[in-house]
This record gives C-alpha cells, sequence and structure tokens, in this order.
C-alpha cells in the first residue's frame, strides 16, 4: 500500500509540471542585473589588469546562464533601481550574443519582492482580485512577447521571486490565500505561454528561500501541488547567514530531490570575500577571496551530489556589484577579479 500512495504521488508531481521544454546541462549561473547599472556609473571590471566585459570573462570562464531581474515600474518606486524592460532587453541581447542561456526573474513588483515584502506595483494596488490576476496574466504575457520579438526568449522564467509567503500582498499573501495565490501563479505560467508565440515554451521556475529548512518547503510545495500550480524547476535561494550551514543545505537538496522528482536549482547564493556577514561569529569559510570560492565549490559540490541528477545548477547573486554589495561581488575594489570566478569548475 505504501508502495502504491507513493507511486500515486510522484505521478501527481508529474502531472502538475508543464513539461514543455527538454531539461538544459548544468546551470553554471550569475545575476548580473546590476551590471549595466555599474558600467553606467563607470566602473571598470579587470582580468590580470586589464579592462574586460564581464559577460566575456564570465563566458570563458565556463558560466552558461545568466539571470537578470525585472520589475514592473521601479520609476514608481523610491528605490529608483534600473531594472526595467529596456534596460534588461538590452542586458538579455548581450547575453544571448555571448551565448548566455538566460533566466528571467520576474519579480511583479515595482522594487525587491522577498519573504519580507510582496509589494504590490503602484498601478495595480487598489484592483480586485480577478483584475489581478488579469493584469499577472496580460503583464506576463507582453514582457514575454517583447524578448521574443527582440529574439532574446527566456530558456526558464521565474514566476515570482523568493515567494515562500505568497506574492502581490495583500491579494496572495501566504498562509491565509492558497486560493488568491495559486490563481496569480497560473496567470503568470499562462501569461508566459501566451506570450512566447512559436518560440519553445521556457521552463517555470517556483523560487523560495529555504534552502536550510526542509518541513518549511514541504509546506510550501506540497500546497502548491494540491492548488495545481504548474512548475517545472524548484529555485532555492542559499545565504549562510540566514539558511545555515553545508550540511542542512545538503540534507535539504537531498530530501526535496527524492520528495518531488524535480530539477533544483540554487538560484541565489553569494559569500563575502572581505569581513562582512560573520564579524565575530563563527563560519565554515573565512570570509576572504580564498574563503569565497572554496565556499561556491563546496555548494557547487553540494549541487552535483543531490541523487538523480536532479542538482541542476548554481547562481550567483551579484558578480557586478557596487557599494555595500561590491564585498559579495567577484571583483576587488580596485576591479581586479578574484579566485571566485573559476571555483565552478570541477576540476579547478
Amino acid at each position: 500500500m505504501r508502495t502504491y500512495l507513493k507511486m500515486v504521488f510522484v505521478l501527481c508531481l508529474v502531472l502538475c509540471t508543464t513539461g514543455h521544454a527538454p531539461a538544459q546541462s548544468y546551470a553554471v549561473g550569475a545575476d548580473v542585473s546590476y551590471l549595466g547599472k555599474c558600467e553606467q556609473d563607470g566602473m571598470v571590471f579587470k582580468e590580470h589588469g586589464q579592462p574586460k566585459d564581464v559577460l566575456a570573462m564570465l563566458r570563458e570562464h565556463q558560466y552558461n546562464w545568466v539571470r537578470l531581474r525585472i520589475f514592473h515600474d521601479p520609476s514608481a518606486s523610491p528605490d529608483k533601481l534600473p531594472n526595467d524592460l529596456n534596460y534588461t532587453l538590452a542586458l538579455a541581447k548581450r547575453a544571448k550574443a555571448q551565448g548566455f542561456h538566460l533566466l528571467l526573474d520576474l519579480h511583479y513588483s515595482d522594487s525587491w519582492a522577498d519573504p519580507d515584502k510582496q509589494t504590490t506595483p503602484v498601478a495595480w494596488k487598489n484592483l480586485k482580485h480577478k483584475q489581478l490576476v488579469e493584469q499577472v496574466f496580460s503583464y506576463t504575457r507582453d514582457t514575454i512577447a517583447a524578448f521574443a520579438r527582440e529574439g532574446v526568449m527566456p530558456d526558464m522564467v521565474q514566476v515570482g521571486n523568493e515567494i515562500t509567503h505568497g506574492m502581490l500582498w495583500p491579494d496572495g499573501k501566504l498562509p491565509d490565500n492558497w486560493d488568491n495565490f495559486a490563481d496569480l501563479l497560473k496567470a503568470g505560467s499562462r501569461g508566459v505561454e501566451a506570450g512566447r508565440g512559436t518560440q519553445p515554451m521556457p521552463r517555470i521556475m517556483i523560487h523560495i528561500e529555504r534552502s536550510g529548512d526542509y518541513d518549511a518547503a514541504v509546506w510550501f510545495f506540497d500546497n502548491l501541488i494540491a492548488h495545481h500550480v504548474p512548475f517545472d524547476v524548484i529555485g532555492l535561494s542559499y545565504y549562510p547567514r540566514w539558511h545555515g550551514g553545508l550540511a542542512k543545505l545538503r540534507g535539504n537538496l537531498h530530501d526535496l530531490a527524492l520528495r518531488y522528482q524535480h530539477p533544483i536549482i540554487l538560484v541565489e547564493t553569494s559569500y563575502n570575500w572581505t569581513p562582512g556577514d560573520f564579524i565575530g561569529k563563527k563560519s565554515e569559510f573565512p570570509e576572504s577571496p580564498a574563503g569565497q570560492a572554496d565556499f561556491l565549490h563546496a555548494v557547487n559540490a553540494a549541487v552535483r551530489s543531490v541523487p538523480r541528477g536532479l542538482g541542476q545548477g548554481v547562481f550567483w547573486w551579484e558578480p557586478a556589484a557596487e557599494g555595500v554589495l561590491q564585498g559579495k561581488g567577484f571583483f576587488d575594489s580596485d576591479g581586479n577579479v578574484l579566485p571566485v570566478i573559476n571555483a565552478s569548475q570541477e576540476n579547478r
């Protein structure tokens, strides 16, 4: 009886995926959403002391995916972040021209969306649930169609960013509004399908941040499946400051893979090359250039060891950054590339 129930559960998981896009090779990825802004601000990135395009540098060091976030209308937010449609298309064109696969991260907000905030875009804030679902569909459709027209169709699309507690609050806030939340996610997936035209259907990623919390991840994905939300890939964020050490990560990845039989990608991770998150605290890796490289190498080893080949990639957040985020990037304070750029290679 137990074996039969397990077979039924796995079958339900398979039926709940979109099933259109083929699996890609292991993703050696980087979120480069700040790159254009850094260049506009005059930052110069170097290898061996010589200025060099960051995307070319990543490509030469075996990176094959980039991730780009997009906000609904960043000009409507006090943060005034650069990641609107035109800015994101420009980076996508550069990345595709160099042969990268593209993961598009739809935040469904005018600014940052994460477990602590999922702010509905200003233009949508007074909409009722049904109207909000319609806007999610049409906005997603039109965004994907714009990428298709420009010849930079995403290979994978995130419907929401770190949505452990839902999205588009208060309408889709969890745990109280699972039905509404599921409607919004389904509208996003339908929008990807409607916008792609004749292009292959991108894989759909659902992204939460609970990389070290199996019980919370199971609560989320079991509810997602019970609400018949289609998805292809489980995306997780892993920051040891908040999510614990590598043992917790390895255990969670192993158990989630066996339970859901879905590819898993660590779609966000980073670590300081200069003291920051662990000043005066115990950590598995020193916050130094060598420690940062060892961290990424160990994280990739953990993902590659996931059973049945379901650990399918790691994305760094973000290699090219400025200000307070520069200490987590791939470049030192003079713009020189750090050893971490080689850390994703299996035989470094």
